[in-house]
């Protein structure tokens, strides 16, 4: 058995949702109180279908099919239609991380009791992911409004025993699954259909894990800055403390004192106290400036998502206390797609910052280190294409962070007139993240490579560490090497956040 975890509705955080979506060891329980308040929710939306009182996906049909009556023999049907119809995803499957994710935020905006659903299919939801069954989700076809339709149909038609599953590290059918473990499908009833696809949680879970990369990245970005900083002999002096107390933006001030505190005690920068060199270019002395702003964009990006994970995004709202059924929007993904165009923005700056670092390592005018950190540059080329590298990544990031949230296309007659497109912001955001990957491993190598012709002066205790482990992966050599498996070596040091 896993390590246990009530779920209660409001319990999931930016914090444990990345750890339970990527780990299989956790064994989900459902709360008294968060089940009381799912039947009694159920409860009021049978009692609307037993007086024939018309609501709006309960016993009528969806979208801009929302004036037609559906007779109460149908109502069940209705359900099950609407989750096979909506199953028309396309594209690569989503990553079982991000499907995880997705099922768990969905869970707890079931739990707060304001769906109507039936409590089996909470049940269900997390049996899935007690027994690491992960529907298998198709990444595209979801606008982002009237909740991430395609790619939650295709997480209710597998709790419907009719879609296929990641089980057993293999896609399987979900009913094969099911019976292997003695799980019964769930016959939908009404409301259990609309109250599982009318979400953001799609989005929701995209946003969650890439706040928890891009968290890690903002840190190495300053950890490999520095190391670039005191490769490149810059100046400490232009991240004191009370220098940044006179522009105290939150980010800027914690990038100040990260890249601070990692160079203090220093023999490169103490070797060179004294010299000429009056100012360092913008890619060295405004780091914490640049790298500041792009945490502020991670900082806003949580602020929203925390909010949205503890929000209803279902429509309509059943409030069963009240005894009434409203008809909202708190399905549309706006908030989320800006925030995820706009971390996407703070990445791409953490790319062309760290490019620009590195071209100044390999440029002997500036570095008076060997061109391109080879002894015998000319007939040896050193890290010279490494710089390419990530120059493309840069440029396309600039692609990627075309905003997909200033963009929309009516659906469903013109009902539904204006989408966020959320999913494709996010999709686009995950690329960007792992450029952001790529670059700084490229960044650290150079800056590594750098150091190395600086000995026997040595960097500062905390960076000497970085150094050691960067230099696992690296051949001292002054002849040219093989490169990408040492650049590869280190991506997969930060990806799975070792480095640092």
């Amino acid at each position: 058995m896993g390590q246990k975890f009530e779920l209660s509705g409001h319990n999931l955080t930016l914090e444990n949702i990345p750890q339970f979506s990527r780990g299989s060891g956790f064994q989900f329980t459902i709360s008294k109180d968060a089940f009381q308040k799912v039947e009694k929710a159920h409860q009021y939306v049978l009692s609307i279908v037993a007086s024939e009182q018309v609501v709006y996906g309960i016993n009528t049909g969806f979208g801009s099919l929302s004036s037609v009556h559906i007779q109460k023999e149908d109502v069940n049907l209705l359900q099950v239609n609407l989750i096979r119809s909506h199953c028309v995803g396309v594209g690569k499957p989503l990553d079982r991380t991000v499907v995880r994710a997705m099922m768990l935020i969905q869970a707890q905006s079931l739990l707060k009791g304001y769906s109507g659903v039936q409590p089996a299919v909470v049940e269900m939801l997390v049996a899935f992911l007690n027994n690491d069954i992960t529907p298998w989700v198709p990444s595209k076809g979801s606008v982002g409004a009237s909740g991430d339709l395609a790619p939650l149909s295709h997480v209710a038609h597998a709790l419907m025993g009719e879609g296929k599953v990641y089980f057993n590290h293999e896609i399987q059918k979900a009913s094969d699954v099911m019976d292997s473990l003695g799980l019964s499908p769930v016959e939908f009833g009404p409301k259990d259909g609309l109250g599982l696809i009318n979400g953001t949680h799609l989005m929701a879970a995209q946003a969650v894990l890439a706040i928890d990369e891009a968290q890690y990245i903002m840190d190495c970005a300053d950890h490999v800055g520095a190391l670039s900083i005191d490769s490149l002999r810059g100046s400490i002096h232009a991240f004191d403390k009370d220098l940044h107390q006179l522009k105290p933006h939150i980010g800027q001030v914690a990038s100040a004192h990260n890249i601070s505190s990692l160079l203090e005690g220093s023999e490169i920068l103490n070797s060179h106290e004294n010299c000429d060199r009056v100012q360092d270019p913008y890619s060295l002395r405004c780091a914490a400036q640049v790298h500041g702003a792009c945490r502020q964009t991670l900082n806003h990006a949580k602020e929203v998502v925390m909010t949205e994970l503890q929000s209803v995004t279902d429509n309509p709202i059943i409030f069963a206390q009240d005894k009434k059924v409203v008809s909202g929007g708190h399905f549309h993904g706006q908030a989320l797609a800006f925030v995820m165009d706009y971390l996407a923005m703070g990445l791409a700056e953490i790319c062309s910052i760290s490019e620009r670092r590195v071209a100044k390592l390999l440029n002997p005018v500036f570095s008076q280190l060997p061109a391109f950190l080879t002894n015998a540059s000319g007939l040896h080329s050193g890290l010279m294409i490494a710089q390419y590298t990530a120059a493309s990544l840069v440029s396309e990031n600039k692609i990627l962070c075309h905003p997909a949230s200033v963009d929309s296309v009516p659906t469903s007659n013109d009902k539904e007139d204006h989408v966020s497109m959320g999913p494709n912001a996010g999709r686009k955001l995950f690329e960007v993240i792992d450029n952001a990957y790529h670059c700084l491993s490229i960044e650290a190598l150079c800056a590594s490579e750098a150091m190395e012709l600086l000995r026997p002066l040595k960097s500062s205790t905390l960076l000497e560490k970085t150094q050691k482990r960067i230099r696992k992966h690296c051949k001292k050599s002054n002849e040219d090497r093989y490169l990408e498996s040492e650049m590869s070596a280190i991506y997969d040091d930060l990806r799975s956040h070792s480095l640092i």
